[in-house]
């Protein structure tokens, strides 16, 4: 896995109080540790809303249609990083200090947002980039998600239009190869139970599991 994003161009210098406290080459620097902790970089599934990670943390997962870079002020801009640095704070901070999506997610935006600004980069331009390859719940794109995808982002309370949308696609066998609809219900049931729940028929699920009934 290609993660050779240290800064070429630039030497490692020495740096010098006060210059560390705010500094867009520590900056770099720091985004440079977070990426080359990643072990495990996966650009071959759907990931709804651009990138996510598995279960346990160990796997990042990045949509495969999501181009990889972008050209901006004649520069060519490797966006994996960025999208890598917001998918591990956002992981770590839920699960190691417990904290609710929404604010691991709004932590996250925000060191997504030094990072890009830190490059020289106009967030607004990220942003608009971002948003033109975005999927969501229901996309006829997301036909090959994978199986241990942490779904807490989408049990956030202000994703349950979303989760129902995911309902309703696995109860009209809509839902892509490889989703279990049985798992997809039962943590519904248990974290979110205040949704509706849809009981897929037989042949739907089979349809879901990508196998005739």
């Amino acid at each position: 896995m290609p993660l050779d994003f240290c800064h070429p161009n630039t030497p490692h210098k020495k740096l010098k109080m006060p210059e560390w406290f705010v500094s867009s080459l520590m900056m770099d620097r720091a985004l440079d540790a977070v990426v080359r902790r990643v072990k495990n970089l996966d650009r071959k599934h759907d990931i709804p809303y651009l990138a996510g990670y598995s279960k346990d943390g160990k796997i990042i997962y990045i949509d495969r249609h999501m181009p990889p870079s972008f050209r901006y002020d004649g520069r060519e801009i490797n966006t994996d990083r960025y999208l890598i640095l917001h998918e591990e704070v956002e992981k770590t901070l839920i699960d190691q200090l417990n904290l609710h999506y929404l604010h691991a997610h709004q932590i996250a935006s925000r060191a997504e947002q030094a990072a890009v600004r830190a490059a020289g980069i106009g967030w607004k331009d990220y942003d608009n980039f971002m948003q033109k390859n975005v999927k969501h719940i229901g996309d006829e794109r997301l036909t090959k998600v994978p199986a241990d995808l942490d779904l807490k982002p989408y049990r956030d309370e202000h994703d349950d239009d979303l989760v129902q949308r995911m309902l309703d696609c696995i109860a009209r066998g809509e839902g892509p190869p490889g989703l279990k609809a049985e798992q997809v219900q039962a943590a519904v049931a248990k974290h979110m139970p205040h949704l509706k729940q849809h009981k897929a028929k037989p042949k739907a699920i089979a349809k879901v599991r990508g196998k005739k009934p």
